[in-house]
């Protein structure tokens, strides 16, 4: 099993793994649905909301982001799942379309169930237009087998995007 700073960042040749398993779990191909992409409300107050979403063949695998945050209105934000073709991968990308929030987030996670993640990534700025993605720095977050969450005294309470690329837990016979 790869250390967490390796799941976490990944390399270069892992990072390129990482882009084409991704690539592959999103690409439409017969007998797989296609990507699913769900709309939600991202809600400022200091309370802990969450919104979860499942995908695969019966709904075999869930993605949940569980989070609190302050300041000013409403954002809407947008998951997307999706699954390669032998159902055996899954993403979940949870992001802010117009790239930067202007939440002040208190603390965020966000759960894979059914599946073990073998990459994922949180950005305090999602690429927009012609501005690219800003990772969080390694020590604001953590990777663990089933989230990625923010570290507490060290998360700089920035977050606009986050994705992770999971595994099936264990193999169907």
């Amino acid at each position: 099993m790869a250390a967490p700073s390796e799941r976490r960042n990944g390399g270069g040749a892992s990072l390129w793994a990482v882009l084409l398993l991704a690539a592959v779990a999103l690409r439409p191909a017969e007998a797989v649905s296609e990507p699913t992409t769900v709309a939600f409300d991202v809600r400022p107050g200091g309370v802990v909301h969450s919104f979860s979403q499942n995908v695969g063949p019966g709904d075999k695998y869930t993605c949940a982001f569980t989070y609190a945050s302050q300041g000013g209105t409403n954002e809407k934000w947008q998951m997307s799942l999706g699954t390669s073709e032998d159902h055996q991968h899954f993403t979940c990308t949870i992001w802010r379309p117009q790239g930067k929030s202007y939440l002040y987030f208190t603390q965020f996670k966000a759960e894979v169930r059914g599946a073990e993640i073998e990459y994922g990534m949180a950005y305090s700025k999602a690429a927009f237009e012609r501005e690219s993605d800003v990772p969080l720095k390694s020590d604001e977050f953590e990777v663990t087998k089933t989230a990625v969450s923010h570290r507490p005294g060290a998360f700089k309470a920035e977050l606009s995007k986050l994705v992770i690329v999971a595994k099936a837990s264990r193999s169907e016979l």
